[in-house]
This record gives C-alpha cells, structure tokens and sequence, in this order.
C-alpha cells in the first residue's frame, strides 16, 4: 500500500535544501508524483527561476541541465515578468525512479536574487528486499561517483 508525503518550501537564490527520507534499513521507497515551483513575487517582478532535485549532495548550484546526470531526478523552470505583454510560465519535467534515501533540492535565480517556493508530492511505499537492494545500490554509486 503506497501513501502521499508532500514536502513544500521557499528557498533562496544559490542554496540548497535537503528533504530526509533515509531510513535505518533502507526499506521504504519513494517516487516523485508531482513537483511545482512558483516565485515568492508572481507577476510583480522579473525573474527566472531554476529548481533542481538530485539524489546525492552538490557542491555546485547552478542553472545548468543536464538530463544525462544519473543523480538529476527532476528539473522546474520558472519565469515571471510584470509587463502584461509576458505571463508567467513555468517547465517542470521529473523522473519516475523509485529511491530510498534523502533528496536535494537547488535553486538559481538568474535575473536577480529572488527566492522560489517548490511544492513536491512523493508517492512513499514499502519496498521488497530486491527493490530496496537495487535502490541502496543506486545510491552508493551515486555517491560514489558525486566524490
């Protein structure tokens, strides 16, 4: 039986967050179901917003994505612009991968240093031994690799 946690915070130009998830044994899993991301000022002021969430830790926040980065689970783009000749409009794409242990979520602001709010819904069940294997190993080579 699977459940829906959701996480939601507001975070500043160049920070990161880390949304806990691991547990002792590794035996619950998670998939992202849903991930949104709005400015703290829509409309009101020009900006443009790139969120990122990651399975391991980053030493480097940046605006650049890069879909071949196996520890990229998800990306949104937000751009707002008070002229009412431009709307707001926002870009999230997210994988499907099941994981078990803690995400990281970064954010650049490109236009200024605005802070962004980002919603995310995970979809939490619990995992048999040969998924929570597969996905404890996911991780450590993951992790590996960030090194």
């Amino acid at each position: 039986m699977s459940k829906i946690k959701s996480f939601r915070g507001k975070i500043a130009d160049g920070e990161q967050d880390t949304v806990i998830l691991h547990t002792n044994d590794g035996s619950i899993g998670y998939k992202i179901v849903k991930f949104r991301i709005v400015g703290d000022q829509p409309g009101a002021v020009t900006s443009e917003h790139t969120v990122k969430i990651y399975k391991v830790k980053q030493s480097t926040i940046d605006a650049l994505v890069d879909f071949s980065d196996q520890t990229l689970l998800g990306m949104g783009f937000y751009s707002t612009n008070p002229s009412t000749a431009y709307s707001d409009t926002d870009t999230v794409i997210f994988d499907s991968e099941v994981f078990n242990q803690d995400i990281y979520i970064t954010h650049t602001e490109t236009n200024a240093s605005n802070p962004v709010n980002y919603y995310i819904e995970l979809e939490q069940f619990k995992l048999d031994l040969n998924q929570n294997t597969v996905a404890t190993l996911k991780d450590i080579r993951n992790e590996t690799l960030a090194i």
